[in-house]
């Protein structure tokens, strides 16, 4: 197994890499006290997934090119983290008692509670693929569940809580944005129902308590500002990355960032579209705000 390495590149980013788990791009020194995490835009398939669905359709599940979206943060001060695996295979945004028993082959050595992700097959580990089918003929061993979280989930959670805790140590709060996309049109498993045109940009503060509301009004004004169309908690309030790591009476705000595909992408074909480019110049445009913002009302 790869170990982490180090690397430095462009004069203002560093990077550690751990090969088909994680990757976190930061200022070489000091920076804001502002962290972006990209949990699902990962892409390496393991060769111990086996599972029957087709690449193609598990593609569906991935948050594609929101690292890429985001991947000016450290030139502008902020820390950016992306898994590397797809969610998938496991997703670091559930919590780890999310796990369907039924999944399971034998009995699993601690106590659960699925959710209603994993009664529809989109929990912990997909029992589901995107378009609804099974992703197994078979059932998955305890041993390889708990390697996929050792070696996947516990890592990338490590690493975010650590950059977490280092910004708090060092400015006295810590901002964390939370980044994924969203088709465009809701499916069968989404929240609201099928068939429901998305807005482009949701931001999910899990009803007030995850953040500053006023943190949450910020970025919606500065996304509005923008040109675009922005909701709050609706359709998504914000998971596990979220509620794991938030504690706005201590100075540590989460939100989470759900942008709409059709801005810079084929939903079908997965390609890049002309959008690309517009978008990813105004995401550059919102991280310099809320870096702003969060140095403002840093102690630095």
């Amino acid at each position: 197994m790869s170990q982490p390495h180090t690397s430095r590149g462009g004069g203002t980013v560093g990077e550690t890499r751990i090969d088909g788990v994680l990757y976190e791009r930061r200022p070489d020194a000091g920076g804001a006290p502002v962290v972006f995490d990209s949990p699902h835009s990962g892409a390496d398939y393991p060769d111990d997934f086996r599972t029957v669905v087709p690449p193609e359709r598990l593609r569906l599940a991935e948050d594609m090119d929101v690292d890429a979206l985001f991947d000016g943060a450290p030139a502008r001060g902020a820390v950016l983290l992306a898994a590397l695996f797809p969610r998938s295979y496991i997703d670091p945004n559930r919590p780890l008692s999310d796990l369907d028993p039924d999944l399971i082959l034998g009995a699993w050595p601690e106590e659960l509670a699925p959710s209603t992700k994993s009664a529809l097959g989109v929990g912990l580990i997909w029992r589901n693929e995107p378009a609804g089918g099974p992703m197994y003929n078979r059932k998955l061993t305890v041993r390889e569940v708990q390697a996929r979280i050792d070696r996947c989930y516990r890592r990338y959670h490590e690493r975010l809580r650590t950059a977490l805790n280092d910004a708090h140590a060092r400015h006295g709060a810590v901002w964390h944005l939370n980044c994924h996309s969203m088709p465009s049109v809701s499916g069968p498993l989404s929240p609201e129902g099928p068939d429901i045109d998305r807005p482009q940009f949701n931001l999910g503060d899990r009803d007030g308590t995850t953040c500053d509301p006023a943190f949450t009004a910020f970025v919606q004004e500065a996304i509005e500002g923008l040109g675009y169309r922005c909701t709050v908690n609706d359709p998504y309030k914000g998971v596990e990355l979220v509620r794991a790591y938030s504690d706005p009476a201590r100075g540590r705000h989460s939100l989470q960032i759900e942008i709409s595909r059709a801005l810079y992408m084929d939903e079908t074909t997965f390609a890049r579209t002309g959008g690309f480019a517009a978008l990813k110049a105004d995401i550059d445009r919102l991280i310099e705000a809320i870096v702003d913002h969060a140095g403002a009302r840093s102690r630095n």
